[in-house]
């Protein structure tokens, strides 16, 4: 690069790393071995895992399609996904190739995601079959058709097969399986594309309480360099560890989250309701998969107070060091790590 940045005295609107090139994806799939990079479980799956290498060889494949059917540098892609790891891979693979990803879950209702992801004008969506919440199937088939047919720029949606094993997606224009879209080698080469710092990686979107959702736009060098700052400074994150966070991906802690993969760290996502069949699922998950860094929001430790729960003498948490909390303020009750233990 040229300069760190431009003119500090100009705010917002100074440059920062002119002349510098990188490509997000890239810095989040460095490491390439045997270990685990994404894990999933949900309410009714168990875990399923995918290593580093098998993380990198899937994301090829998918860019490759991507780029195949015309997606280029600028190009919008879209999820209207649960929290699976085809979500994290389509991000990937969309930020590989220059592609800005925005998306919603399938828990939000087709206007409402039609709403923010029709803005943005995505050439690509990708959605599942449908999603399940405090033991409760819901089928998504006709909502990802609505929300396709209200947004025209769609030239393609991808849908991931999640409650079915076949899914009839008749329904929904221009809709093609997420196995068959895929490039049929198993290694196709991978080229990062190489963008400016300030090149953008993800559209956010408000809450929509005040009007319509407005999208605000990060840049792919300001998201990596701030989300390492708080995963390596704040976090303390490493390679040992197994992070995972309550979120979807409507919600920018699901961004945080997937840039734990930079790190080398394993990415647990979790799919359903965290209280479910009760309020100590989260912490058999966290015994089960031996999770050391667990994130999740103020009310939900509010709740466990109030519902007298101690997850420490139900569950083994003893590989848990740090617990993440963000969003609404928490009380310093709920926050006594003694309750936990």
């Amino acid at each position: 690069f040229d300069a760190v940045v431009d003119d500090l005295r100009v705010f917002p609107g100074a440059k920062w790393f002119a002349g510098a090139r990188l490509n997000f994806a890239e810095n989040l799939l460095r490491f390439r071995d045997d270990r685990p990079a994404l894990i999933f479980r949900s309410e009714t799956r168990p875990s399923t895992r995918m290593s580093y290498a098998e993380a990198y060889e899937a994301v090829a494949r998918l860019a490759h399609s991507l780029r195949a059917m015309g997606v280029r540098p600028g190009d919008r892609v879209c999820g209207y996904m649960p929290n699976l790891i085809e979500t994290a891979v389509a991000m990937l693979a969309a930020t590989a190739i220059g592609a800005v990803w925005a998306s919603c879950a399938t828990d939000i209702g087709p206007q409402v995601a039609a709403d923010r992801l029709g803005q943005v004008e995505p050439k690509v969506l990708f959605t599942a079959d449908g999603y399940v919440y405090k033991g409760n199937p819901y089928a998504t088939l006709e909502n990802a058709a609505a929300v396709a047919r209200e947004i025209p720029s769609l030239e393609r949606v991808i849908v991931s097969s999640y409650a079915h094993a076949r899914p009839d997606l008749t329904a929904i224009p221009r809709a093609i399986r997420y196995e068959e879209f895929l490039a049929p080698e198993q290694h196709p080469p991978l080229t990062f594309e190489q963008l400016p710092f300030d090149h953008p990686v993800y559209i956010m979107f408000s809450s929509g309480t005040t009007g319509t959702p407005k999208c605000m736009v990060q840049s792919a060098g300001g998201v990596l360099i701030n989300h390492l700052k708080e995963l390596l400074l704040h976090t303390d994150l490493r390679r040992s560890d197994v992070i995972t966070y309550v979120t979807t991906c409507s919600w920018m802690m699901w961004n945080w989250l997937l840039s734990s993969l930079a790190v080398g760290a394993a990415v647990l996502l979790y799919d359903g309701s965290p209280t479910y069949p009760d309020a100590g699922a989260m912490w058999k998950l966290i015994a089960d998969e031996r999770v050391t860094i667990f994130g999740t929001s103020a009310t939900y430790l509010n709740a466990l107070r109030t519902a007298g729960v101690r997850p420490g003498r139900e569950h083994n948490v003893s590989s848990l060091r740090e617990i993440s909390q963000t969003g609404s303020p928490l009380s310093a009750t709920s926050g006594n790590c003694s309750r936990i233990r």
